[in-house]
């Protein structure tokens, strides 16, 4: 049986009173964006034994008192409250409304309720931010949109944020990262509970891998995160990302903040929600990245250029992350840039970097031939920094682990 057949098994067997397995309750509130929440409605809440997968009963609860605003102003009226979770195996809090603003304590009531119940707990994007005001979080790995794990390590201490995941399966408390995420996190519990087949049926049925590769590290920015301005260690941080051509390590960063390594590593994770060191090789990968893009110079040079001791540790860093090696990155980079308005080799390099669902053969096949991953078009990000939207799914790269994106519970 696997980790994850286990866990689902160890997790049924806690449910109590009127709950049931196949009973999904979404938890909506008002100021939630629409994507997010109609996510988990999509995947539970529609009948598509027809091709396979598995019917789920789907409950849609009000967290709060309606008409619940949503995107565009529009508004939605739940067919259920608060008192309809108990019925529920599973709860989804597809998002929140504002990760500044304390959620209702009758919704985090029922939560805790829900999960003492032996309910499985999960937290989509900002939905975590809800989980972990309920305590549900507290000694856990989760996750959540890089671009709010900063301050969700920064306000509950007690969890352990990695923003590089997808998503996070702890058993009977799961968080998934941005939008995309929501859908392999809501694929993973449908695997979880009926097997690879009727996800894959599913993931055909939504036209979405069934695995996506690779986690939240291409889509981190440079930019310092929102609530480190004001802290102490951010001349540090600006510091380094000033001088990443400079070959320093965290021993350096730690001397320049007069601290000793282990308090370093320690403020750093609750400011940032990284370790040093991971921030650090994912901040000198996006540089290169950026000089792959934007320069002539060789492999070699970049790797100098970014502070690594050598290109072959650049090598190794750049495919762990990317999936790719620096030289096949810049060539898939420069074959589909626009020329002269056109933008030239998309059919093509989509042709062969994104197989159909066939054989594994096929699929290695395919691989093999790929010029490497997606292009990367850069574009202001919410923090001033650069976010990165590739046109290949990632879920085709070559060279990533099987079982990508996901972190399980030990």
């Amino acid at each position: 049986m696997s980790q994850d057949s286990a866990t689902a098994t160890e997790a049924a067997r806690k449910l109590t009173g009127r709950r049931r397995r196949e009973v999904v309750a979404v938890l909506l509130f008002s100021g939630g964006p629409i994507f997010e929440s109609s996510i988990p409605l999509s995947v539970f809440g529609i009948d598509r034994q027809d091709a396979g997968v598995p019917r789920y009963r789907l409950l849609v609860c009000g967290g709060e008192e309606g008409p619940l605003r949503t995107t565009g102003g529009l508004e939605l009226s739940a067919p259920y409250g608060l008192e309809a979770i108990s019925r529920a195996g599973t709860v989804v809090v597809p998002a929140w409304r504002s990760i500044t603003s304390p959620p209702p304590a009758e919704a985090l009531d029922a939560l805790r309720r829900a999960h003492e119940e032996g309910a499985r707990i999960v937290g989509l994007c900002t939905g975590a931010f809800v989980l972990a005001a309920a305590g549900l979080l507290d000694g856990r790995p989760a996750t959540t949109h890089w671009m709010y794990a900063p301050t969700l390590a920064k306000r509950y201490p007690s969890v352990h944020v990695d923003p590089r995941e997808l998503f996070v399966d702890d058993g009977d408390v799961l968080t998934s990262a941005g939008t995309a995420a929501g859908i392999d996190l809501c694929l993973h519990i449908v695997r979880t509970d009926h097997g690879t087949e009727a996800a894959g049926a599913l993931a055909r049925r939504l036209v979405v891998p069934p695995r996506r590769s690779g986690g939240q590290e291409r889509y981190l920015d440079r930019s310092l995160p929102e609530e480190i301005g004001s802290d102490p260690l951010a001349e540090v941080v600006a510091w380094a990302l000033e001088h990443l051509h400079e070959q320093f390590d965290v021993e350096t960063l730690a001397a320049r903040a007069y601290m000793s390594r282990r308090t370093f590593d320690r403020r750093f994770r609750s400011l940032t929600g990284s370790a040093p060191l991971q921030w650090l090789i994912t901040q000198r990968v996006l540089q290169a990245q950026r000089l792959l893009e934007t320069s002539d110079y060789s492999v070699d040079e970049v790797a100098g250029r970014c502070g690594f001791r050598s290109p072959v540790a650049l090598r190794g860093h750049f495919r762990r992350q990317l999936g790719s090696s620096p030289a096949a990155y810049r060539a898939a980079y420069r074959a589909r840039r626009p020329q002269g308005g056109v933008l030239e080799s998309v059919t093509a390099s989509i042709d062969t970097s994104v197989p159909v669902q066939g054989t594994a053969s096929s699929r290695r096949t395919a691989a093999a031939t790929s010029p490497g991953p997606a292009p990367v078009t850069a574009t202001t990000g919410p923090g001033g920094g650069m976010e990165r939207m590739g046109a290949v799914p990632e879920a085709y790269v070559p060279g990533r682990p099987a079982l990508p994106g996901q972190r399980s519970a030990p």
